[in-house]
């Protein structure tokens, strides 16, 4: 049976309340979760009610993933989609090419899909490589760049964060770019991973345009979808006022709850999309039908993802308010999941979680005793509240 989504997140508490010890914390929750859901959009789901989590099926905290799923419209596609397998998926990939392009406000020949951000990685890496090429990344951010770089055989130049709040130092990455003879590849996430911070844009955006030379900037907004602050702004009008010095990496997997269904793309001038387009197969070939017509069923569908930015923005109130009740310092988030300090080692608490059925980050050195805690639906981190407050009184956190 299907329920209103509106109301599962209502709800919510509720389904805790009579398990916690703490109900009066729950119903609190409860009201601040039924105030911040009112203007949701009334579709259904077939999301199950929240069960407690068990050694078979625990929460998955760790891996960013959305916790709400597909949108029901894609699903649908997805699954119409099965018997026209047998065929290449040729005819599929106009639609959803024309929603990318109009989304970032380019032109259609600026998108070139790819199996998820990942491949896109590869594809952009490799289509800039050279021997003398250095890959110029923060010391921490996310891993797959440097490890398509190793692949490629790349000078990895890395820059310390600021230790102290794990901010990008942008000054340090220009200076590792102009004091380096050969060409360079920027590889910049933002906003970031694991951090969950963004760099300020216009401070990028100005870098980016003064061209510097035999440099290619890619830029990563995997999760750009889900940031608050307004200062924030993607790269995508520099490419369509015609810049060729940045490619723009996108991805299904994230705000469209998608990962498992492999879809991402690269937004670039179409003389760019042409050179990376050496390194990838056709479109058609790149992705299944079902992934495809499922991506453009989930761009379309609006009302979903306003839901699925709201869920998480009520999710992550619910665990930043436990972080200031318990006063472990934490990074702001602009993403679905959460960096924040632990006491003690990350591998004790990891262990300590996963025994209450509850996967968090690994670890990401040098950012030692700091945890990454993706963000799961209301209910989950309601559940992981009341187990942090229970590991507070154990003296654990």
């Amino acid at each position: 049976m299907s329920i209103s989504r509106r109301s599962l997140l209502r709800g919510s508490a509720a389904t805790l309340a009579g398990l916690s010890v703490s109900s009066f914390a729950i119903g609190k929750t409860a009201a601040a979760v039924a105030e911040n859901t009112a203007d949701l959009p009334d579709f259904t789901a077939s999301n199950s009610p929240f069960q407690i989590p068990t050694q078979d099926a625990p929460l998955m905290l760790h891996f960013n993933e959305n916790p709400i799923g597909m949108s029901l419209k894609a699903q649908k596609a997805a699954i119409q989609a099965i018997p026209m397998a047998n065929r290449y998926a040729d005819p599929a990939v106009p639609p959803l090419r024309k929603l990318a392009a109009d989304y970032h406000k380019v032109k259609e020949d600026n998108i070139l899909f790819s199996a998820g951000s990942s491949d896109a990685i590869r594809i952009c890496i490799a289509a800039h490589a050279s021997p003398e090429t250095q890959f110029v990344i923060p010391d921490l951010t996310y891993g797959d760049g440097e490890f398509f770089a190793n692949a490629y055989g790349l000078k990895i130049t890395k820059i310390p964060s600021n230790p102290n709040n794990w901010a990008i130092d942008l000054n340090g990455m220009q200076s590792a770019v102009t004091d380096y003879s050969g060409p360079s590849i920027v590889y910049l996430v933002n906003p970031n991973n694991p951090t969950s911070t963004i760099v300020n844009s216009a401070e990028v955006e100005s870098w980016i345009k003064s061209k510097p030379k035999g440099t290619i900037f890619i830029i990563d907004e995997a999760y750009a979808e889900f940031v608050n602050n307004p200062d924030y702004r993607s790269v995508d009008h520099l490419i369509a006022e015609g810049l060729d010095n940045v490619l723009l990496l996108k991805t299904f997997s994230k705000i469209h709850a998608m990962a498992g269904m492999r879809v991402g793309y690269t937004v670039a001038t179409a003389e760019k999309i042409k050179q990376l387009s050496i390194y990838v197969e056709d479109d058609a070939l790149t992705l299944s039908y079902p992934s495809i017509l499922a991506a453009t069923e989930s761009m379309k569908d609006k009302p979903f993802l306003q839901f699925s930015k709201k869920s998480n923005d009520v999710a992550k109130s619910i665990y930043i308010d436990l972080l200031k009740e318990l006063q472990l310092e934490y990074l702001p988030s602009e993403t679905n999941f959460i960096f924040h300090r632990i006491p003690g080692e990350l591998a004790t608490f990891k262990q300590r979680m996963q025994e209450q059925h509850i996967l968090v980050g690994r670890a990401f050195p040098p950012a030692d005793g700091w945890c990454r805690m993706s963000i799961g639906t209301p209910d989950e981190m309601i559940y992981v509240t009341e187990k942090m407050r229970e590991f507070r009184k154990k003296g654990w956190v």
